[in-house]
């Protein structure tokens, strides 16, 4: 067994190769989603209501990364501007340092990476908490995420496919990668060696839903050291078996330099896109000049000549929405139902199962505590 020493070292390593952080205050569009139902999770949320928003407004959910805040992931990618001029609506989920010192999402911890428990729940009642504030088109739920974001994206695609119509992953793994600390590292490194239809059994065994899948877009950077682009196949492939579809895909593009690949389902709708951006290393692929300018470069916030920002939201329909000039209703933080007395009717979505007020010490306590003490011994963590 990997000593936790060796893990320390790893993380300590990771965290000299990540630069700079990105909890220096930027410019703050967000505001604080104040109640969200049970929180299970410990999670905060934020979210971003254009001044014109589309009649029936899409919502798209966006995961930071580990070292990051969401004011600061929304500033680097640039969501909010093209929410600005499209109409739709942004939820940002945002990690505590009391869950995680590195702000990362724990996509590793069996409390928080499966259906009805911990951090994907807690996201699961913004989502709800949106849906009923905002006159969400529960059609169009689409979730995206950055590296422990990214792998965040898998879970809640697997976990809760009913929810969303579509999904993209930024340098992320699959769902099912670990279970713990030492296996996250190791899958970072390399992902485990089994057939597509094994890693589309873990999506299907997820959750007892029988109805479409989302579709999902792939991006990873071709030179990324930190999450090894092997990762990006066995998504590929993980989703490929949850759709059915055939290795060979439909077309392949070169685009600014960097491969495309599209599978289609028979009536020629895109199912699954796939990114592979050349010489890139860990981060969220912009393009900062030209007609489709969109973001700023931070750390992990990386030029690209492609923004990933733009061609997901187009790729999600979301740049065709027309605007109208309407304030929607803010949130009542006193009144306000919680997810749990939303009708399935009003909000199309079954009943939410039912959840303890806060997170269980006994969930992440032991493990949290070696794990945070070591931290503080390497100098990561106050």
């Amino acid at each position: 067994m990997r000593k936790l020493s060796a893990n320390i070292a790893q993380l300590v390593a990771m965290r000299a190769a990540a630069g700079p952080t990105m909890e220096a205050s930027q410019p703050g569009r967000l505001r604080e989603v104040e109640s969200f139902g049970t929180n299970p999770g410990a999670l905060k949320a934020k979210c971003y209501i254009p001044a014109q928003i589309a009649q029936k407004p899409a919502l798209v959910v966006i995961l930071h990364g580990c070292t990051q805040t969401a004011d600061g992931y929304d500033h680097g990618a640039g969501w909010s501007q093209l929410a600005d001029d499209h109409g739709f609506i942004l939820l940002f989920p945002e990690q505590q340092r009391s869950n995680n010192p590195n702000l990362c999402f724990n996509w590793f911890s069996r409390a928080d990476n499966v259906r009805d428990r911990g951090e994907t729940l807690s996201i699961r009642q913004m989502i709800e908490t949106m849906i009923d504030a905002h006159g969400i088109d529960t059609s169009r739920i689409f979730i995206t995420g950055l590296s422990a974001g990214g792998a965040m994206t898998s879970i809640l695609l697997a976990s809760y496919p009913e929810l969303f119509a579509g999904g993209a992953i930024i340098a992320g793994l699959p769902f099912g990668a670990a279970s713990n600390v030492q296996q996250a590292l190791e899958a970072m490194r390399a992902p485990d060696t089994l057939s597509g239809d094994q890693l589309g059994d873990r999506v299907r065994s997820a959750s007892d839903h029988t109805g479409p899948w989302p579709r999902v877009a792939i991006w990873h950077g071709a030179a990324d050291q930190t999450v090894k682009s092997s990762n990006a196949d066995a998504i590929l492939a993980q989703w490929l078996s949850v759709h059915e579809l055939d290795e060979a895909p439909n077309s392949t593009e070169d685009i600014a330099g960097h491969r495309y690949r599209i599978w289609h389902d028979a009536k020629g709708r895109a199912l699954i896109e796939d990114y592979r951006i050349a010489d890139m290393g860990h981060g969220t692929p912009l393009a900062t000049t030209g007609n489709d300018a969109c973001g700023t470069p931070m750390p992990h916030m990386l030029e690209a000549g492609i923004s990933s920002t733009r061609r997901i939201a187009a790729s999600w329909g979301l740049l065709n929405d027309q605007t109208v000039v309407q304030r929607p209703k803010p949130i009542n933080r006193a009144t306000a139902e919680t997810p749990n007395s939303l009708s399935t009717t009003k909000a199309g979505l079954e009943t939410l199962s039912s959840a303890k007020p806060a997170r269980a010490a006994a969930n992440k306590g032991s493990v949290q505590k070696i794990i945070e003490d070591a931290l503080r011994s390497a100098g990561l963590m106050r």
